[in-house]
Parts: C-alpha cells; structure tokens; sequence
C-alpha cells in the first residue's frame, strides 16, 4: 500500500519567472498605453506588437477587443464596473508577466487614480505608461467607430473627453503625440524606448 511518504515532488522548486524570461530571451514587463479614444493606442499598440514579434520578441497586446468581449463582457461603464474592468485587466497582465511575457494593455483607463491601481497590482518596476496624446479635436475627426457621434448626440452617456473627464498621466514613461507623427514613427519611437526595458 502506497503511503505519502512515497510522493515526492519531481523537480525541487516550480518554473519562476526568470527562468520563463530566459526560455524567452527577453525581460518581461507590462506597458500601459493610455489616451482617450481614438488616440491611436490600440493601433500603435498592435504595430509594436508585429514589430517585437518580427524581432524575436513574444508580445501580447490586451484591448478592449480581446477583454470586453471575454473576461469582462458582464461589466458595464459605471465607475464600479470601469474599475473592475482595469483590475482584472492589471490582474492577467501580471498573470502575463510573470509568465514571461511583454503584455501591451491598450485602454482608456481615464483617471490616474485607476492607472495608479493597475500599477499597484502589476508592481512599479514592471508597470510603463505611455500616454498617447491626442487632442481631442483630431481624436473626434477620426471617430472611427462612430462614438464621439453617439456622444454628441446624447446616446452615449459618460463618454471620456465628452461628458466623462480624462485625466491626462503628469509623468509618464513616455509620451507620444500622435497628431505629430506618423503611425510608423509612433511604432518606431515605442519600440525604441522598449527595447531598454526588455532586452536581455
């Protein structure tokens, strides 16, 4: 009769991080883009992540694309229900990161009281925020999915830059000014600041 004296773990100790970042050749760690909607920073965000992955690097971005649709498609936009959405969105980029993987979380996130949140649950030395800086006249111009509209309109309530404020990062890792540059300049000045912070 087998007793538990007889099992024994295999291995001495679980995979840690260092050894996931060293399968991968790369630092992990959790850039935060933020800027109202329309900024750019989902479209930055996925340039930068072809241009890692290109690189050798393994990228994975976070948006609402891949959030609100799954892990929390039963949230709304109350302010209870947007800081559940960043606090399990912080909650899998960590997850990520201590997997070993550079995670690029694309939101809104508008006030620094929430983003101050997510890097409290990410951790300060792995949490860079890059503020896409947008003027809101150029971000409702695009208004690629028609929501400034919506929002003028009244059928949007809380809508951030419109009725519902944002709160611009005071020291942010690095700031982009989309409305100065190229979405390729945008991916190249990202991926340049990046690479300090990843390379083994």
């Amino acid at each position: 009769m087998e007793t538990t004296n007889n099992i024994h773990p295999i291995f001495d100790r679980l995979l840690q991080r260092a050894d996931r970042e060293k399968r991968l050749n790369q630092k992990a760690k959790v850039f935060w883009f933020t800027g109202l909607s329309g900024s750019g920073k989902s479209t930055i965000a996925q340039g930068v992540e072809r241009k890692l992955y290109n690189e050798g690097f393994f990228p994975q971005v976070l948006d609402g694309d891949n959030i609100r649709i799954g892990i929390n498609n039963n949230l709304g936009f109350s302010v209870e229900d947007r800081r559940e959405n960043i606090r399990r969105i912080a909650e899998v980029a960590k997850l990520y990161l201590n997997s070993g993987i550079i995670t690029l979380n694309s939101f809104i996130s508008p006030t620094r009281e929430i983003r101050s949140f997510a890097k409290s649950i990410v951790g300060e030395e792995d949490f860079l925020e890059i503020f896409i800086n947008t003027p809101l006249e150029v971000c409702e111009s695009r208004d690629v999915k028609g929501l400034y509209k919506k929002a003028r309109a009244g059928q949007i309530k809380g809508f951030t830059g419109i009725d519902s404020p944002y709160e611009p990062p005071e020291n942010p890792d690095l700031e982009i000014k989309t409305a100065e540059m190229t979405v390729e300049e945008a991916v190249e000045k990202v991926y340049g600041f990046m690479l300090d912070h990843i390379s083994k």
